[in-house]
């Protein structure tokens, strides 16, 4: 089971922050250091000091770690134009010697789009696929020959298609629970599924979804990887887990119904099934507290450590 760190910086977080946080990651042996990509705070958070831009994060973190994967969880398709995306992630891609994971979402806080004056149009599943289309397309266009698109939302004439990752294939991971077109797009575009915030049950129904829909178009589903990301908030002690669960408002039994939430056993116990009841090889944790480095170092020695 990979064990990934996932930060929420738009609740309050600044680059310092998120550094020392990737640092700890690396340090203590997580896959990767994930951030989501907002601009305006959730829930009743100050944001203080100010959002942060989820690939000038990852560019500065590119070249201040060395071994753990980089990615969003996941970009908003309605916040970049595709071919500054796809220059984007690739260019951090080479900056990081080839770590990038890139996530994208149709986008749904409408918001941080007010807030910011980013349009938020009514047709964003459209170019959202069409985003995809487009920013793999690049990458995936031999050097020397030129790339082209004509689409109801994005055109592009004989793009050079530079700068090119330096990975063969930058892993796209796509996520969400609708039950028709989500599947479809994962299964042509997918590395990797991701359910968010979902019990295991309801997260095996949509890896079987997203496997049906594989195989419908003659790809194997075991090209996939399937992932969950989940709230995390562990402790030796009721009392450590209550001030844990205190620090980011949130309640103990709320948290281990919905979340990974109790002592290391319990919420190894909890990884467990979900692995053996939806086939899931990869959790993103996430971690609310960014100030709370122990949190992190008791997971890395006495849950990761368990789960091999």
């Amino acid at each position: 089971m990979d064990l990934r760190i996932f930060t929420e910086p738009q609740q309050g977080a600044s680059y310092d922050t998120l550094l020392s946080v990737a640092k700890a990651t690396e340090d203590l042996g997580y896959d990767a250091f994930f951030r989501s990509d907002h601009y305006l705070a959730m829930g009743d958070a100050d944001g203080l000091p100010g959002p942060t831009d989820a690939w000038i994060t990852l560019a500065g973190l590119a070249r201040e770690t060395r071994r753990i994967r980089l990615g969003t969880l996941v970009t908003a398709a309605t916040f970049r134009h595709p071919g500054v995306l796809a220059i984007q992630v690739a260019q951090v891609d080479a900056m990081s010697g080839g770590r990038v994971e890139f996530g994208l979402g149709a986008g749904w806080y409408e918001a941080e789009h007010a807030a910011y004056g980013i349009p938020f149009p009514a047709d964003k599943f459209p170019r959202y696929e069409e985003q995809l289309a487009v920013i793999t397309g690049l990458w995936n266009t031999p050097a020397g020959e030129k790339f082209s698109f004509a689409g109801e939302h994005y055109t592009l004439t004989d793009s050079p298609a530079l700068p090119k990752p330096a990975q063969d294939r930058i892993p796209v991971v796509i996520g969400g629970m609708g039950a028709k077109r989500t599947p479809r797009i994962a299964a042509r575009y997918a590395a990797e599924f991701n359910a968010p915030f979902q019990s295991a049950q309801a997260s095996a129904e949509q890896f079987e979804r997203v496997r049906r829909a594989a195989k419908d178009i003659g790809r194997d589903p075991a090209e996939i990887t399937f992932s969950n990301a989940l709230i995390a908030c562990v402790g030796t002690s009721d009392a450590e887990i209550a001030r844990r669960a205190a620090a980011i408002g949130r309640e103990v039994d709320e948290l281990k119904e919905n979340g990974l939430a109790g002592t290391p056993d319990e919420v190894v116990e909890k990884i467990s099934a979900y692995a053996a009841t939806a086939g899931t090889s990869r959790i993103y944790l996430q971690i609310l507290d960014l100030h709370d480095l122990d949190h992190l170092e008791l997971i890395a020695t006495r849950v990761m450590s368990q789960l091999g």
